[in-house]
């Protein structure tokens, strides 16, 4: 149990990092602008981005969300991701940078698994 749990906070703290402080940090800047942008998007998208961003971190490390919050979370992120690499296919070809969303999302999914192999523990311990 005590593996899953660091398993489980190392990669959410992960997600944390990436998706909602660096974004609520650098959303304002010219070259996170400059980057929605690039793909096409307008500057509101990437404002909004940033808000759903921090709102679904928040859902996944504090404890008390409800689990179809985190749920819903989980799967927002995994869109986010998802779409991301294939915008970033679709403007810039195959680069490092189309294929890093992808990487995230496998840091997430080790954290979904993880969370829910948490959750299977706090059910069978009742």
């Amino acid at each position: 149990m005590k593996k899953a749990k660091i398993i489980f906070w190392t990669t959410t703290i992960l997600i944390f990092l990436f998706e909602g402080v660096m974004p609520a940090l650098t959303s304002q800047t010219e070259l996170a602008k400059e980057g929605i942008r690039h793909l096409g998007y307008p500057e509101y998208f990437g404002n909004a981005l940033v808000v759903f961003k921090v709102l679904g971190v928040l859902a996944l490390v504090i404890p008390q969300v409800p689990k179809n919050v985190k749920e819903w979370a989980y799967a927002g992120f995994g869109f986010d991701f998802i779409f991301a690499s294939i915008s970033h296919f679709a403007v810039d070809g195959v680069n490092f940078q189309s294929f890093f969303p992808l990487i995230i999302l496998l840091i997430l999914a080790i954290s979904y698994i993880y969370y829910h192999k948490i959750e299977r523990y706090k059910n069978i311990a009742l």
